[in-house]
C-alpha cells in the first residue's frame, strides 16, 4: 500500500510541474482567475503566479468577481490552485462547486474549509492537509480518489448529500472516528484504509463497496 501511495505522488508532483498551472488572465485583490467561459462569465481561481509567492492566511474567495468591466461568477477551483501553500490557515468560498485535482494538495496548515456549494471534489484535493481536522460538505455528491489522503487530523466528515466516494479518499484518517453518510451508493477500493482510530460508520444507502 506504501508503496502504491508513493508511486502515486510521485506521478502527481510530475503532473502538477509539467501542466500549464501557471497561466492566469487576470488577478483581482490578490487572487488569480482562469476566464472559464466568456459566454456564461465565469471563472477559476488558479494558481498564484508571482514567483517566490504564495497564497497566505485567511482567504474569502468571492461570489463575483469584475474584470474589464464584466462580472464573472467565481464556480471552480483549479487544477492545483493552492498546491503547497504552507501559510494558508482557511479558505471560504461560498459560491464555489467544483474543487479541481490537487487544487489544496500539502497545505499543512491549513485548518478550515467552508464549501456550502460544493458539489464535486477532485482526485487528490486535500492530500496531506495534515492541520485539517473536520470538514463540512452539505451538498458534496462525488469525492475522487485520495482527496483526503493523509489528513491525519481529520475527526469528522459531515457529507450527507454524497454518493460516491473514490479510491483511497480518506485512506491514513488516522484520527478519523466516525462518519456519516446517508446518501453515498458507491465507495471506492480502500476508501478508509489504514483509519485506525474510526469505530463508527453509517451508510444505509450503498450499494457497492471495493475491496
Amino acid at each position: 500500500m506504501k508503496i502504491i501511495k508513493s508511486l502515486s505522488l510521485i506521478l502527481l508532483v510530475m503532473a502538477v510541474g509539467t501542466t500549464g498551472v501557471y497561466a492566469y488572465d487576470f488577478e483581482k485583490d490578490g487572487i488569480y482567475y482562469n476566464i472559464l467561459s466568456s459566454e456564461d462569465r465565469t471563472v477559476e481561481v488558479t494558481y498564484i503566479y508571482v514567483s517566490g509567492d504564495s497564497y497566505s492566511g485567511d482567504i474569502v474567495i468571492p461570489q463575483r468577481v469584475i474584470n474589464d468591466g464584466k462580472t464573472y461568477s467565481v464556480t471552480t477551483i483549479g487544477r492545483s490552485a493552492f498546491y503547497r501553500c504552507d501559510a494558508l490557515t482557511s479558505v471560504s468560498m461560498p459560491s464555489v462547486t467544483t474543487i479541481g485535482g490537487t487544487a489544496f494538495y500539502l497545505c499543512d496548515a491549513l485548518t478550515s474549509v467552508s464549501m456550502p456549494s460544493v458539489t464535486t471534489i477532485g482526485d487528490h484535493a486535500f492530500i496531506d492537509c495534515s492541520a485539517l481536522a473536520s470538514v463540512s460538505m452539505p451538498e458534496v455528491t462525488m469525492i475522487g480518489d485520495y482527496a483526503f489522503d493523509s489528513c491525519t487530523a481529520l475527526k469528522s466528515v459531515e457529507m450527507p448529500s454524497v454518493t460516491t466516494i473514490g479510491d483511497l479518499a480518506f485512506s491514513y484518517c488516522d484520527a478519523l472516528t466516525s462518519v456519516s453518510m446517508p446518501s453515498v451508493t458507491t465507495i471506492g477500493d480502500l476508501a478508509f484504509s489504514h483509519c485506525d482510530a474510526l469505530t463508527s460508520v453509517s451508510m444505509p444507502s450503498v450499494t457497492t463497496i471495493g475491496d
